[in-house]
């Protein structure tokens, strides 16, 4: 029997503050172990504990989310674990900014001190992301929730490290890395943003040592010449080869460096001659290395001028820059200054201009473990969709550098290494040592650096599952089924967590990978606060509804394509989510004192409306399956939409209506099991995507003894065999259908009103036609609004009359009596006038030459589509305007 009434408006606020308590309250979200279930599990992409909500995150956690509820309902112990990323840098810049605001700062408090501050702040502050991803719906486990620096991570971390650096994987070196001269620390290449900006290429000359000569070399960075020790062509270059070998006098701090030759030359960049700063450029220093160069820093960690930059000792780089340019134009030995346009990296917290920077860092020797991983992709043990990204992952894990993995912050994992002041041995250990393993001097300090937040990311699919203790979810759960994530992150975490998957657990991380694309704006702009086009996902929620809002993404979440969001297309989900409800309130009226227990399908007496829609749903419960197997959210979420809207609202509840109300017992009978059922199973295979309004509607409707207690954990429906055998029902369905909307066409060219009954006439091309018609003559007639309706074969036709056609029947609508003649000539007549003078103001427009010269090319040719469409138009009102005329 029906639980209750369901309220004339949906209101999703309460509705969904409500369900998301009991499913929490109830454990629906948590996984049992062990269990009988075959396993599924996701690891949710940990947001920083400084994020809040964007539409990234949105588009991420709801396809996650739709994968989660589909397995679960499917019969699957499923695993979606969640948990949050420390964000190094991120969340020290934020409690820095607070302390500034105290006039204080880290080194005011002391590391101790300002560690026990961050804590503080993500206790009280930290991680409110978690809450407004429940608001977006997500089904995580949250009893299980992890961070990266709780004490179960941060022992995973320390096993990780101690047994790659005894397997020689981990090492230091002093190389040129990625630094942030506001934050002093090494950044990771993704923790750089580079920007597109206006700049400058300098010509410089550098005089050639015992001749007349100078060689003009091409810089976008003067200051750095400073720290130069070599300049470059190409051996090919016929210009300079008589110099390869020379020296050149580099101005203003008259030091000799040599020419040397490196195939790395462009000969069409610049003048052919570039000079080389090894300390201060990363292809420079490449170059360095293979022509055993000295490397001169010329800067501090600030970004400031040290010593080796002699007279410019102390100056910031760019006034650095000014003045070096100001001396050598003084000197005459600034040829001349190009426009040239830059991509400029930025620190991703700070936005201050990266440098590259030579410095002593932690290195992982990535090569042998990205070996593994690139197998393991071209093998197929990890799939990546759509396909296209397998060759950017395998161009990057063939090129692949070694990875810097320290940080010079305090916010993060301390590196366990110990440097013996003694006899200078490195003691790293998995334990906090109090002596040195190599002498035993207790005079030891601990390294000050902290690990890159992506090397505790990387072990995520088996830190967060208890490694490296064997707990029971590790092995029921890794590796994980699938990973869902953008494609920026696919080297920097995906390919990482790839690389620690396979080396210490033997096995893949992720059986699938699926990369979503980007969320833009309707014009397919990119998002940004400067642009004033974010739609921030919180506030459209609040507005909407979350069914709404997730349904929209699903909807256009193609592979391989971005997401173009507009606030009009959520609320046009919105109108989805209020057709279900309306259709479902005349359902629960329909269905008072309706018990399906005990009902047989089989017994009943069912219409060839019953059949259809029972084919029809079974149908989009195999696409439904088929297009979240494969990933095409969009196109699960377009079936059941069409499904939804066309099939069971505008069709089946219209075509049950003669049956419900005048119908005999038997008929009605049928009616109303066919409208519950459909609309149960209907609800079970929307709730994935609308979680919200799915559960409030099925918790209303009759149930079956024994029925599950909540949606979330009812059975997702599959295809039955049964309903597959009514295909021939649901063709003829289809025919009546067809017929029924050639007249509502005909009626909207005539533009008769809904409300007025008319007569119709079908001619059928084959006796199976018009017998099929005979039999459903009941639902032309309603659903038509006929007053007459004669079928036959060869039937006698009116003079005057509007034809469609269907499949081989011809449907005709008498014109007699059915307009007013002369209100509709008038109004015809009102509207061609009007279209010409439209034409006749396009076709002036673009006999104009100034406007096809000036305007662009689309914006023409949109023009000419215009003057073609009102021509089409123009016509088919001249066809009804003589058809009018002859009934005169």
């Amino acid at each position: 029997m029906a639980n209750k009434e369901l309220e004339k408006v949906y209101e999703p606020k309460s509705v969904e503050d409500r369900w998301y308590q009991v499913w929490e309250r109830e454990g629906y979200f948590h996984a049992s172990v062990p269990s009988e279930k075959p396993s599924y599990s996701i690891v949710i992409p940990p947001p920083n504990i400084t994020g809040v909500l964007h539409m990234g995150h949105a588009l991420n956690n709801t396809l996650q989310d739709i994968l989660v509820r589909w397995k679960r309902m499917s019969g699957y112990n499923v695993l979606w674990m969640p948990g949050t990323d420390h964000a190094g840098i991120a969340t020290q810049n934020v409690v820095e900014r607070q302390l500034a605001a105290e006039g204080k700062d880290r080194f005011e408090l002391g590391r101790e001190a300002f560690i026990e501050r961050v804590w503080q702040w993500k206790g009280e502050s930290g991680g409110q992301i978690i809450g407004q991803l429940k608001r977006l719906g997500a089904s995580c486990d949250w009893e299980r929730e992890r961070f990266t620096m709780d004490a179960g991570l941060s022992k995973a971390v320390r096993e990780v490290f101690v047994r790659l650096y005894d397997e020689k994987l981990i090492y230091r070196d002093n190389r040129l890395i990625n630094w942030c001269p506001r934050c002093h620390t090494a950044l990771s290449d993704i923790e750089v943003e580079h920007e597109d900006k206006a700049g400058n290429l300098w010509h410089l000359r550098y005089p050639v040592v015992g001749t007349d000569e100078y060689l003009v070399v091409a810089t976008t960075r003067p200051e750095t010449m400073l720290g130069d020790t070599a300049v470059a062509v190409n051996p090919a270059d016929e210009r300079y080869s008589h110099l390869v070998g020379k020296k050149v006098l580099l101005p203003l701090v008259n030091r000799e460096i040599p020419v040397i030759a490196d195939d790395y030359v462009d000969m069409e960049f610049g003048t052919g001659v570039v000079k080389i700063t090894p300390a201060h450029d990363f292809n420079d220093f490449e170059m360095g290395v293979r022509h055993n160069l000295d490397r001169i820093n010329v800067f501090d960690e600030s970004g400031v001028v040290n010593a080796a930059g002699k007279q410019y000792e102390g100056m910031d780089r760019f006034a650095a820059r000014k003045q070096v340019v100001a001396d050598l134009e003084a000197q005459d030995l600034l040829e001349k200054i190009q426009d040239h346009a830059l991509s400029v990296g930025g620190c991703y917290r700070c936005k201050t201009v990266v440098e590259p920077y030579m410095s002593l860092q932690w290195y992982v020797k990535v090569g042998p473990l990205a070996e593994r991983a690139l197998a393991a992709v071209k093998d197929g043990k990890t799939k990546i969709v759509p396909a296209q990204w397998e060759n950017t992952y395998y161009d990057w894990m063939e090129n692949i550098r070694d990875w810097c993995i320290s940080r010079q912050i305090w916010w993060g994992h301390r590196i366990p290494a110990w440097y013996c002041d003694h006899c200078g041995h490195i003691t790293v250990a998995k334990e906090d040592p109090s002596t040195c393993a190599g002498c035993g001097s207790d005079e030891i300090r601990q390294e000050t650096d902290v690990l890159d937040t992506w090397f505790s990311s990387a072990l995520w699919p088996f830190s967060t599952l208890g490694w490296p203790e064997k707990t029971p979810e590790l092995a029921a759960f890794y590796p994980t089924s699938c990973l869902i994530t953008g494609f920026d992150i696919l080297f920097f975490w995906v390919a990482r967590m790839m690389m620690m998957g396979l080396h210490f657990m033997d096995e893949v991380p992720f059986t699938d990978v699926y990369i979503h694309a980007l969320v833009r704006d309707a014009q397919g702009q990119k998002m940004s606060k400067s642009k004033g086009n974010v739609i921030d996902p919180l506030t459209v929620i609040d507005a909407y509804g979350t069914d709404a809002f997730r349904f929209t993404l699903a909807a256009f979440a193609a592979q391989g394509r971005d997401v173009k969001l507009a606030e009009e297309r959520i609320a046009g989900y919105r109108n989805f989510a209020n057709k279900i409800w309306n259709a479902s309130r005349f359902a629960m009226m329909n269905l008072e004192g309706f018990d399906p227990a005990g009902i047989e399908l089989s017994q009943l007496k069912l219409s060839n409306a019953d059949r259809w829609i029972l084919f029809r749903l079974n149908e989009v419960a195999r696409t439904v399956e088929e297009g979240l197997t494969s990933y095409k959210f969009n196109e699960a979420a377009s079936d059941l939409y069409r499904f939804t809207w066309s099939e069971f609202c505008d069709w089946y509840i219209e075509l049950a209506k003669d049956d419900l109300y005048k119908g005999d017992a038997d008929r009605q009978a049928s009616a109303k099991y066919v409208l519950w059922l459909v609309l149960e199973n209907l609800l079970r295979l929307l709730h994935p995507f609308m979680p919200f309004i799915t559960e409030e509607i099925w918790q209303a409707l009759p149930a079956l003894p024994g029925r599950a207690d909540s949606i979330m954990v009812a059975e997702f429906p599959t295809p039955r065999a049964a309903w597959a055998e009514f295909a021939g029902a649901a063709a003829e369905m289809e025919l009546v259908m067809d017929v029924i909307k050639g007249i509502r066409n005909i009626r909207g060219e005539m533009e008769v009103a809904p409300s007025k009954q008319i007569a119709a006439i079908l001619d059928c091309g084959s006796a199976e036609s018009l017998a099929l018609l005979k039999r459903n003559e009941v639902y032309v007639m309603s659903l038509a609004r006929l007053s007459d309706l004669a079928i036959g074969q060869g039937i006698e036709r009116p003079a005057e009359a509007s034809l469609q056609v269907a499949g081989d029947v011809e449907i005709i609508v008498p014109l007699k009596g059915l307009v007013n003649v002369e209100e509709e000539e008038k109004r015809l007549n009102k509207e061609i006038a009007k279209i010409d003078k439209d034409i006749e103001f396009l076709s002036k427009k673009l006999e104009n030459p100034s406007f096809i010269d000036r305007a662009p090319a689309e914006v023409v040719e949109k023009e000419r589509e215009k003057i073609a469409d009102f021509t089409n138009k123009k016509r088919l009102l001249e066809e009804n305007l003589v058809k009018i005329q002859r009934l005169k």
